[in-house]
């Protein structure tokens, strides 16, 4: 029994021995147990950018044996090893070229929709409008003016069109292209819009305004003369053009009134005049009369404050430019001329200083610039019974009079053309010299009495 099951092994291994040098001579490989499942893992952010990007690829292609679950960063299995060695590369055909038939197709397909493009501001309807106008006229400035286009044309632009469609043959070959492509009922709204010719305005002058017409009596004038009305004419259409020329008194039983032959045209003033007031309705409007009200008592009230502060306006301040020489007037007794403005001094006394909300001033310095440094009531300036003119400083800084320091508490007389600083502003003096000889003249007749 022993000898019987060592002699069995022996054949088995021999067995299994010729299987394998077999397999070895074919090139296969004993198939191994190996489990198909994938192990669902988390991916890292540089293999989901992989596997999305190998995803797309074998969309593409469908070439590779790779399954499209697994992602780039993991190593493949054996069995998958075996797979891939198993399936033979396949070339991939070329895409067939593409026939010039197909081609040509493209192209025709796509010329209509260029059509349009080339039109600019003229448009398929514009065109047929154009057109149906010029035949029922024979007339630009006509059509210009009675067709109303998609947009506004000037009359050259019009014209241009006109002969463009008539002597330019790529215009007019788009032209037609376009117009074959509109639908029939805008054909059909665009040829309910022709205008009427001479002719057609002539029959329906015939009717007579005292008659009332029907549409049967219109209907029966386009049975009577086809040749002569548009093709696209109804019988409503016709009698809304008839009722037109009635308002304009055009039919030939109508005649216009004319002018009167006085020397006074009748025109809208005059048509005006013999309107009775107390015939038309007056609406009253509550609430807008309290508004006016309302703004007439306020500016009463801002004309009574003005009136009232006249008699403190003691000096007027103009804009001026340059350094040209001030024009005195008779109110006028001296100008103190700025940079920016010049002071007028028409009293006998004013004040200088910076105006603020609680303190007003004759003399606002601000006015000429920075006039952070000038107090409130810088100084005075006063005109003597003699003619001469004094000036006090009543602030904190000192007043330069032509480079002079005038301290607080301190005058100094004013000549003509000195030059007055404050706190880096500079200001020029100027006398009215007649004025003043004037005052001179009669302060020296009320002293010897």
């Amino acid at each position: 029994m022993a000898s019987g099951t060592a002699s069995r092994s022996e054949d088995e291994e021999s067995l299994a021995g010729q299987k394998r040098a077999s397999s070895q001579a074919l090139g296969t490989i004993p198939k191994r147990r190996s489990s198909s499942r994938f192990i669902k893992r988390k991916k890292f952010d540089d293999e989901l950018v992989e596997s999305s990007l190998a995803k797309s690829s074998t969309r593409v292609k469908g070439t590779s044996g790779v399954e499209p679950g697994r992602c780039s960063g993991s190593e493949p299995s054996s069995s998958e090893k075996k797979k891939v060695s198993k399936v033979p590369s396949t070339p991939v055909p070329p895409s067939p070229a593409p026939t010039p038939g197909l081609t040509k197709r493209v192209k025709k397909s796509k010329q209509p929709l260029q059509v349009t493009k080339d039109l600019g501001r003229w448009k398929p309807a514009d065109d047929l409008l154009l057109i149906n106008a010029v035949l029922q006229t024979n007339d630009l400035t006509s059509v210009h003016l009675g067709v109303k286009f998609s947009c506004r044309f000037t009359l050259r632009e019009v014209q241009e069109r006109w002969y463009a469609l008539l002597y330019d043959p790529v215009i007019s070959k788009l032209a037609c292209q376009a117009m074959r492509q509109l639908h029939p009922e805008a054909i059909a709204a665009i040829q309910s819009k022709a205008l009427f010719s001479k002719a057609e305005e002539q029959l329906l002058s015939k009717v007579g305004s005292t008659s009332q017409p029907t549409l049967e009596t219109f209907q029966d004038l386009l049975h009577r003369h086809p040749d002569a009305f548009y093709l696209a004419r109804t019988a409503k259409a016709l009698q809304a053009h008839w009722q037109l020329m009635k308002q304009y008194y055009l039919l030939e039983d109508q005649t216009v009134q004319p002018l009167p032959k006085g020397d006074q045209v009748l025109n809208f003033s005059d048509a005006e005049d013999l309107i009775d007031d107390n015939k038309l309705k007056d609406m009253r409007d509550e609430v807008l009369e309290h508004e006016l009200t309302v703004a007439d008592r306020r500016q009463k009230r801002e004309i009574r404050q003005l009136e009232q502060e006249l008699h403190k306006w003691q000096v007027l301040v103009d804009s001026i430019t340059g350094m040209s020489s001030p024009d005195f007037d008779n109110q006028t007794l001296a100008v103190l001329r700025g940079r920016m403005v010049r002071y007028l001094m028409r009293s006998r006394e004013i004040t200088l200083g910076r105006a603020t909300k609680d303190n007003q001033i004759d003399v606002d310095l601000s006015l000429e610039g920075p006039a952070w440094k000038i107090s409130r009531k810088q100084g005075v300036i006063k005109l003597k019974n003699n003619g001469d003119f004094f000036i006090a400083n009543e602030g904190r800084r000192p007043i330069y009079i032509d480079g002079r320091p005038v301290l607080c508490g301190s005058k100094w007389r004013l000549s003509n053309n000195s030059v007055v600083e404050i706190a880096s502003l500079r200001f020029v003096f100027l006398i009215n010299q007649d004025l003043i000889a004037l005052i001179r003249a009669e302060a020296a007749k009320i002293t010897p009495q």
